[in-house]
């Protein structure tokens, strides 16, 4: 029997519906269902006829870059009541639908929950009173849902990210940043209320990417009655210390250790009597929801929509309603109604103040992070203890520069101070290392880091050879390091190897080494993901949506070349996040037969009305077939029908203020690589730690520094195993031109 499937937009919009629409619709017609639009969510079900309709393939082309939801929203106080939900099951099972995926919040997802609890019943009630026949009811006898989490408040269990929270910190950094030049002029103080209802993971978050100085949440309410005098003191003796601006991220929702609401207002009032300025307040309010999706929020909103595609598909009688989420970037699949009930229990624990169990609840990584920023706020380190061992820290970049150096750089100084230590600049990499270009750093040299792009340290690509590994050891002996932390790409990789591979020889590189990833090609092992790779895959989706502007405007083709060196995660993660009909990757190569393909799609599309076409290339896909070389070949064979042009986007993919997600990837990783140099130097082991951090499974993993070249695809300078790959098939399906297109041409393909 035929398969069909209804999706529906719910509750407040999010950045990043648009995408899961997209895909969920283009995954279910993919795998042969029929798929169905139900307009104006829940509203919209229960009104049927015109408000649920069959959607096609090409209705979803040109909205994977639009805010809000296309589809529509609406919240239903009529699907609340019985009758409400007996009325939207009779318009499903009209139009032959019994699978459901809801993309919306936990309202909207326990709503789902509930019409499928009540199925039966109220398909039972239907054909009793004549308005279904019991054949119809026979034929559709089960409901299957699956959700999708839209909310930018990522406040639901069994996901690590909800569609729309990164576009959301997109929009309260920027303005942060904005606030903090005008407030620095004036050496005055900011009060920013952002959303999140009772979650305070945007005010965290956005707080912790922005270096702001204090924040509220609810989760983890001020622990003292006169909290108001602490945090004005910290504020003053910030101002004391040369800051010249003052900054307090409140969430929406926050609440004193009682319960008593905090609003922005109070905290104004507050500050203005304690600290005798003028404080200005700004409520981000709805700007915060509004607004094309970043990079990070397309291409999680496409898996998710995907896997829920899938899953609703493949449903059978037996199966559960489910959860799709997002754990350590790998796509995965939890009971809906647990994760539901852990969510709600959240906020019953702030209810009746029990703040431990919120924060229990809301993860590892929201606590380490609440911990972090607790540090970075202060306004100066905590006192050295009397007799503590302080170690003398070599903080140094390397590699190709990368959005998020400076950030790392920032929370490694402050972080290491705090402890006591003492945190040594070295400028321009391992060139400064050479040549001994290398400062003492402390708690305010680091002030205002967090969001400036490249690296105020400088950085270089110099491997040390030959006589530099005698002018290292005799720079380590002279300034008396203890540790060193290098934060870079390959280049910095392949150094710190050599000084491992050097210890025999020179004693003084018998000390605790960590590399922590920096390099927007993401080509580094031990890590899942590197610092400054999401910046640049924004830069990317930001300049490929106006050139796709462009296109249509006058039916041309656009090769666009990424960079990545031998690495095609770029090429293939903003392929995925612009809707690119092709990507062209080293790891796949490129062949002659792959492009007269290309150009035969191209021309019949053209032919049809087809207005753009979009391909990426990875800068190394093919010595041969050049960016140039395919525009012309494309250009020659389009004839009339199109125009080609060619668009090589160079070094502003390094360039540009780090985004929320690399600037908080490096605060953590920073945290933790100083914490492995304090134990490694404590421990004082015969073999000094050597090492690698990345995120892995949600938490910073240690990979050691041997175990790393058998990792190495050295001649391609990338990992032998890349995760991202598994990716490929997800990203060819939605960019073919109708659905079975690929089968047709004869190419396998898995889900």
């Amino acid at each position: 029997m035929e398969k069909r499937l209804g999706v529906l937009t719910s509750g407040g919009d999010a950045p990043g519906m648009n995408a899961a629409v997209r895909a969920v619709v283009r995954t279910g017609l993919e795998l042969g269902a029929t798929v169905y639009a139900i307009y104006e969510g829940y509203r919209g079900m229960i009104r049927g006829g015109d408000f649920i309709r069959a959607i096609g393939w090409n209705d979803v082309g040109g909205i994977l870059h639009r805010g809000g939801t296309v589809i529509g929203t609406a919240r239903s106080r009529k699907f609340l009541t019985r009758d409400g939900r007996r009325q939207a099951a009779y318009n499903l099972v009209r139009q032959g639908i019994d699978r459901l995926v809801v993309i919306g919040g936990d309202g909207s997802l326990t709503g789902a929950h509930i019409l499928r609890q009540e199925w039966p019943e109220l398909l039972a009630e239907l054909v009793a009173q004549g308005e279904l026949s019991q054949e119809e009811a026979d034929q559709h006898a089960y409901l299957s849902v699956v959700g999708i989490v839209g909310s930018i408040d990522n406040d639901m269990v069994g996901t690590d990210m909800t569609i729309g929270v990164d576009t959301a910190l997109h929009r309260i950094v920027d303005a942060i940043d904005a606030i903090s030049s005008t407030a620095a002029s004036h050496q005055r103080t900011f009060v920013v209320e952002v959303m999140g209802r009772r979650c305070g993971y945007l005010a965290l978050m956005g707080a912790l990417a922005s270096g702001a100085d204090w924040v509220l949440i609810p989760e983890s309410p001020p622990n003292l009655d006169d909290w108001e005098e602490k945090m004005c003191d910290i504020l003053r003796k910030g101002r004391e210390a040369g800051r010249r601006d003052s900054i307090v991220v409140v969430a929406e929702g926050a609440i004193d250790r009682k319960g008593n609401p905090i609003s922005s207002q109070y905290v104004k009032e507050v500050l203005e009597d304690h600290l005798g300025e003028d404080v200005r307040v700004t409520v981000l309010g709805h700007v915060q929801r509004g607004g094309s999706p970043s990079a990070y929020d397309r291409i999680l909103s496409t898996l998710l929509g995907a896997a829920a595609a899938k899953a609703a598909v493949e449903a059978t009688p037996e199966s559960e309603a489910l959860l799709i989420g997002v754990e350590d970037n790998q796509i995965v699949q939890r009971p809906l109604m647990e994760c539901v009930k852990l969510s709600h229990e959240v906020n019953e624990a702030i209810q009746r103040l029990d703040f431990q169990r919120a924060m229990e609840l809301r993860g590892r990584a929201f606590q380490r992070s609440f911990r972090i920023l607790r540090t970075l706020v202060r306004a100066m380190p905590h006192p050295l203890v009397p007799g503590q061992r302080r170690l003398r820290i070599a903080i140094l970049n390397a590699g190709g520069p990368a959005p998020g150096m400076n950030s790392a750089v920032r929370a490694a100084v402050r972080l290491s101070v705090d402890k006591g230590h003492i945190p040594l600049g070295v400028h321009r990499g391992f060139q400064g290392l050479i040549s001994g270009d290398i400062a003492e750093l402390d708690w305010m040299s680091v002030n205002g880091w967090t969001p400036m792009g490249g690296a105020e340290l400088g950085t270089s690509r110099t491997i040390p050879t030959g006589s530099d590994f005698y002018a290292i050891a005799r720079n380590l002996e002279a300034y008396q390091i203890d540790a060193i932390l290098m934060i870079g790409g390959w280049a910095g990789y392949q150094s710190v190897l050599r000084l491992y591979r050097e210890r025999r020889n020179f004693p003084s590189f018998n000390i605790p080494m960590v590399c922590l990833p920096a390099s927007i090609n993401n080509n580094l092992p031990g890590a899942r993901l590197s610092v400054g790779s999401d910046t640049a895959l924004n830069s990317i989706v930001e300049a490929v949506d106006k050139i796709k502007q462009s296109a249509v405007a006058s039916n041309r083709c656009f090769i666009v070349e990424v960079m990545g060196r031998y690495c095609g995660y770029l090429a293939l993660m903003s392929a995925l996040a612009s809707g690119a009909e092709r990507v062209y990757l080293h790891e796949e190569g490129v062949k002659l037969k792959d492009l007269e393909k290309d150009i035969a799609l191209l021309v019949d599309g053209f032919r049809h009305g087809k207005r753009l076409g979009l391909m990426i290339r990875n800068e190394r896909a093919n010595p041969l077939y050049t960016t140039s070389f395919i525009a012309a070949l494309f250009e020659e064979e389009g004839g009339d029908l199109f125009d080609v042009r060619q668009s090589v986007l160079g070094h502003l993919q390094q360039g540009g203020n780090p985004s929320p997600f690399d600037r908080n990837l490096a605060t953590r990783l920073a945290a933790r690589a100083i914490e492995l140099l304090e134990e490694a130097c404590i421990h004082a082991e015969e073999e000094p730690e050597a090492a690698c951090i990345g995120l892995q499974r949600g938490e910073t993993a240690m990979t050691p520094l041997h175990e790393i070249p058998r990792q190495l695809d050295e001649r391609y300078q990338r990992p032998r195993k890349q995760w991202w790959l598994a990716l490929r098939p997800i990203a060819r399906i939605l960019a073919q031109p109708a659905p079975g297109f690929l089968r047709a041409m004869g190419e396998e393909l898995h889900l």
